[in-house]
């Protein structure tokens, strides 16, 4: 009785049609099911994509690195976006990215002076935690400094660099002249040489409204005893005897006619064509000049040497710290995959090889020595010294308004309009407003 029903059950045409549709219903499901979890093995097996915005000049000079990375972690995707050669740009493009939310990047390629407004600002991840003291200790104390804020550390160093002396070493070897210590002897050996005929000029600089501006006088305010802001106490030091002392040495070589009063127009590449053009003995600059000048249509190739700058007797020299590093996005979906890629990036080996094909400088203190850099680069362990008395620029979260307020007072300065008792006095009193110390 019961094989009868089953019997009619399974051949009665409506329940064939219904069994078929359990069926293929079924199989459609089980295929959905293979399909879809075909695709998440896939997608589990394509690289991550880590995303860093920088200049499009060193984007060019990073792909070695990128390749070599690329091919050591093939789980991960390093997308490089190409931003503009300016740096204040760049910096304002990732401001935008964060203000808006949800940045596409997983990692920050930032200049030194950016690191207290993007960390005040919540946009980076602490990194003490994943690296230790002695990870540390083999970068240059200028560089890691400048990646913290408020004690934390939130940028790690690429590539450094340093304001220094230029000075032409075979002029003041055939006139009986050692390099200048202090800001007295840069002027007498300046005045000496003008004087004889054997340059036109004894000292150029960057007096132009701008950035390298403020890095210029970071280093003369050092070499004064002076200070611009503390960033503990917040305390503004530009109208002290000292900071007003360092606006009138910058004054003073114009006044003298040791610098010509076109400086006040000067960036990096004017002051570097007129030193290496033969016109001047003494020039303040950044490392990139060094293979430029020794070129072969160089008319200082092989007659110049580098050293810290001038100070005043008493006090000792200054070189504003600069570099770039990394930092990790703190919004990133992929922080570890982020973080590897800081590890790699500053690694001894990358920097290195990075560093023999670009000539910048590096941020860990034993390749100033390494034999196979110093080969190529024979002025990186002098190089060290100079870097080692670097000097940083405020760390604070306002720094740029900061900066622009000494940028505009300084050139009032050295364009007659305010005298530098009353530039700085000025200075300090908006910096203390901006501060909210008033």
């Amino acid at each position: 009785m019961i094989l009868k029903s089953i019997w009619r059950f399974w051949t009665n045409p409506w329940h064939h049609l219904w069994h078929q549709r359990i069926f293929y219903g079924a199989i459609a499901a089980i295929t959905a099911v293979l399909v879809f979890g075909i695709h998440s093995f896939v997608l589990s097996q394509q690289p991550v994509q880590v995303s860093i915005l920088m200049q499009a000049l060193e984007r060019a000079q990073w792909e070695p690195i990128v390749e070599r990375f690329e091919a050591e972690n093939p789980d991960i995707d390093l997308e490089i976006v190409e931003g503009p050669n300016a740096t204040n740009l760049v910096e304002d493009l990732y401001t935008s990215a964060f203000l808006l939310g949800d940045s596409i990047y997983d990692l920050v390629y930032m200049d030194i002076v950016w690191t207290p407004k993007f960390a005040a600002a919540g946009w980076l991840e602490p990194l003490d935690d994943r690296v230790s003291d002695e990870d540390l200790s083999a970068f240059l104390e200028g560089d890691i400094e400048g990646g913290r804020y408020n004690g934390e550390l939130y940028r790690m160093p690429f590539r450094s660099d340093a304001g220094m002396l230029y000075y032409r070493k075979d002029l003041l070897e055939e006139n009986g002249f050692d390099p200048p210590e202090t800001t007295q002897e840069l002027i007498e050996i300046s005045q000496t040489l003008q004087e004889q005929g054997d340059v036109e000029w004894g000292y150029v600089w960057q007096g132009r409204q701008y950035e390298g501006l403020a890095a210029v006088f970071v280093e003369v305010l050092e070499g004064h005893g002076g200070f611009w802001v503390n960033p503990e106490t917040e305390e503004v030091g530009l109208d002290e005897p000292e900071a007003i002392a360092a606006v009138e040495f910058l004054t003073g070589t114009i006044d003298k006619g040791i610098s010509p009063t076109g400086v006040t127009t000067y960036q990096e590449e004017e002051a570097r064509r007129f030193f290496q053009n033969g016109r001047t003995v003494f020039m303040r600059n950044w490392p990139y000049v060094w293979p430029l000048a020794n070129e072969d249509d160089s008319a200082v190739q092989g007659k110049i040497a580098i050293k810290p700058m001038v100070h005043e007797a008493g006090f000792s020299a200054g070189a504003c710290q600069g570099g770039w590093g990394l930092a990790l996005v703190k919004d990133s979906p992929h922080k570890e995959e982020a973080w590897r890629v800081i590890e790699f990036m500053t690694s001894e080996s990358v920097q290195k090889q990075f560093i023999l094909d670009t000539a910048y400088v590096p941020s860990r203190r034993s390749l100033f020595n390494d034999p196979e850099i110093v080969a190529k680069y024979s002025h990186y362990p002098d190089l060290l010294e100079v870097q080692e008395q670097s000097v940083l620029r405020p760390p604070i979260a306002q720094y740029a308004q900061a900066s622009d307020i000494l940028q505009r007072n300084l050139s009032s300065a050295l364009t007659g309009r305010l005298s530098p008792q009353e530039a700085m006095e000025q200075a300090a009193d908006e910096t203390r407003r901006l501060l909210g110390r008033v």
